[in-house]
């Protein structure tokens, strides 16, 4: 007889959890960095069950650890934002300082561009860069980037499609909005 998945995933969660969370402290050299993402990886196992069923992992210790280097990454690179924006605002007079909560509103809110952004090819960013930042029109953009305005719009419709996942998660409920996009930009002058 067979176990079922979540039994199959709590032995997984039993057997390797504190020897993750070990390799993690040694490599973070923080207790607490180390507990979050142990249990992030955990997480993400459980929510790709359906992609890579627990039952398929043949090398628990080798998976768990390739989860957790990727958690790491998007780690270091959030740390990286949120020092680079306290940076910025360390140079700003105190009077144009921003509160507290405004600061984190500001990393949230760079964090899920960074984590949006981090989804997209390099065109596809750029382009969502030029359109989003710089206002560019697509003529512009697929001047700059070398590629047809229909391509541009592609890129622009597949970054509109991961910011819907990312918010609302629901793939079905973001082919309406991709439908939206896409009608949008034909009626748009070039």
């Amino acid at each position: 007889m067979s176990k079922s998945p979540s039994s199959l995933l709590q032995a997984l969660y039993l057997n390797h959890h504190a020897w993750l969370q070990s390799w993690l402290r040694r490599k973070l050299g923080c207790p607490d960095n180390a507990a979050d993402l142990a249990q992030d990886t955990f997480t993400r196992i459980l929510a790709a069950e359906d992609m890579r069923p627990v039952s398929e992992i043949a090398e628990p210790r080798a998976y768990l650890t390739t989860i957790a280097k990727r958690l790491m990454v998007d780690f270091f690179r959030r740390a990286d934002l949120e020092r680079a924006y306290l940076e910025a605002l360390s140079q700003l007079p105190e009077t144009m300082q921003p509160s507290a909560e405004e600061r984190l509103q500001t990393v949230q809110l760079l964090q899920e561009m960074d984590k949006l952004l981090d989804g997209l090819s390099a065109k596809a960013r750029a382009a969502w860069l030029y359109s989003r930042l710089d206002g560019l029109k697509h003529a512009e953009i697929a001047e700059l980037l070398g590629v047809s305005v229909p391509r541009v719009r592609q890129y622009l419709a597949r970054a509109a499609r991961q910011a819907y996942l990312m918010r609302y998660g629901s793939d079905e409920a973001s082919a309406n909005e991709i439908r939206g996009v896409r009608e949008s930009a034909r009626h748009e002058p070039s």
